[in-house]
């Protein structure tokens, strides 16, 4: 086999001692370090709302503080915010006179009783196949507005996936009334029932300021919060560690919070974000994007699952929505004579580019992309209580975060601005 040579070495002539401060800084034993504290039993599984997640972000905050990393505002690492948690009671409809299964009505809202009808003012959204299900549902929730969402009835197991969406939502969020028929509606009544909780969340963000371009933004994410706590399977395990999806992603980001501080050679400001509740409806992350100014967002960088080597092996990975910015052609360009190779998603029936944190943004013409590794046709612990340390690759993680790094410092150094996401493409 022809012996493969450093990436680091291969990309840093010149700047030997940023070579020898990368692998210094990002490597197998520190990536193991994080990993397993985020992944540990002792975080139960890092569920929203719960003392597992709390103790995850104060973990989290600890490291960008040691990375020397600024808070974003004020003296905390916290963003703060709240989220409502609905508990259904009953709800019944009517579609051009035809009653409803309550089974197949939801309503993603804050009203503890709603009433709607045709004379309500809400707009009608259609679904008909899977391969639009996720970039709907993921546009209704972007926004402010009242929608009345009708779903093809062969989308049963997609349109439950709803129901998740129900327990947690945004204070401020509109009305999203969905339902499983195939009636298109002319007429239509709903009555959905509910009460209401109030609870408290938090993402963990950090910053390096800027030297020239201090408004430009890059922003490194991923997700930590995760599934918690199940029934034990046949060993006794319970907890959902949730090492790959997505510690592996958190990781990184503190990985790369250390690197860039020491670095110093960003003149855009460069965002670092852990987000909370992305498995209940990427709540987190909408919060965070919707603090922003899209135009002056140049790159977002999520990443998710990269624990696990991809399909073409290690040293790789893909990125969602590649076709949609030349951000991928960056990264590439950047990587030249190096052993690391960035590839299309192939996975595109999966709608991953809308499934993820990036969505938000990119809906907004951000080239904000996730980064990932897994296998999502195969991956075989994908939420299991099986997702755990033991299952990942830490000197191949190093070396993806690597390339991370490495690949994107011509855009934080404000020498590569890429191409924005056509909006209509997201419609």
């Amino acid at each position: 086999m022809q012996k493969i040579l450093s990436l680091i070495g291969l990309l840093a002539i010149g700047q030997t001692s940023i070579a020898q401060s990368i692998d210094k800084i990002i490597n197998a034993t520190e990536v193991e370090r994080i990993e397993r504290t985020l992944s540990a039993d002792d975080m139960e599984g890092r569920r929203t709302f719960t003392k597992g997640i709390d103790k995850a972000a104060d973990f989290i905050a600890a490291e960008f503080k040691k990375a020397g990393i600024q808070p974003v505002k004020g003296d905390s690492y916290f963003q703060e915010f709240a989220m409502l948690k609905g508990k259904f009671l009953n709800a019944k409809a009517t579609i051009n006179g035809k009653s409803i299964e309550e089974k197949n009505i939801v309503a993603l809202t804050a009203a503890t009783n709603l009433k709607a009808d045709q004379n309500a003012g809400y707009e009608k959204v259609r679904i008909e196949s899977r391969q639009e299900f996720y970039s709907t549902i993921t546009r209704l929730l972007d926004t402010d507005k009242n929608y009345l969402l009708t779903v093809n009835d062969t989308l049963g197991r997609m349109f439950n996936q709803l129901k998740r969406l129900r327990e947690s939502f945004f204070e401020s969020r509109g009305n999203v009334i969905a339902v499983l028929t195939n009636e298109k509606p002319d007429t239509y009544s709903v009555e959905f029932n509910q009460e209401i909780s109030r609870s408290p969340l938090k993402n963990v963000v950090g910053m390096i300021p800027g030297k020239k371009k201090k408004d430009e933004y890059v922003i490194f994410s991923g997700h930590y919060d995760h599934l918690g706590i199940g029934k034990p399977n046949e060993a006794g395990d319970s907890i959902y560690n949730g090492a790959n999806d997505d510690a592996s992603g958190v990781t990184a980001v503190i990985m790369l919070a250390n690197y860039y501080a020491q670095l110093k050679n960003n003149d855009r400001t460069i965002i670092f974000a852990a987000f909370t509740a992305e498995e209940v409806g990427g709540f987190g992350s909408q919060y965070f994007s919707k603090q922003f100014d899209p135009s002056k967002v140049m790159a977002m960088f999520n990443i998710e699952m990269i624990g696990t080597d991809s399909k073409w092996g290690n040293n790789s990975a893909f990125i969602t929505g590649y076709e949609k910015t030349d951000m991928g052609k960056i990264l590439e360009k950047n990587l030249e004579g190096s052993a690391f190779k960035f590839y299309p998603d192939p996975y595109p029936d999966q709608q991953l580019f809308y499934r993820s944190d990036n969505a938000t943004l990119a809906r907004q013409g951000v080239p904000a992309h996730t980064i990932s590794t897994s296998k999502m046709d195969s991956e075989k612990f994908y939420h299991t209580l099986d997702d755990e340390i033991e299952t990942l690759d830490m000197k191949n993680m190093a070396e993806i975060i690597k390339s991370i790094a490495v690949s994107a410092k011509s855009i934080i150094a404000g020498k590569d601005t890429p191409s924005r996401v056509d909006t209509k493409d997201l419609r």
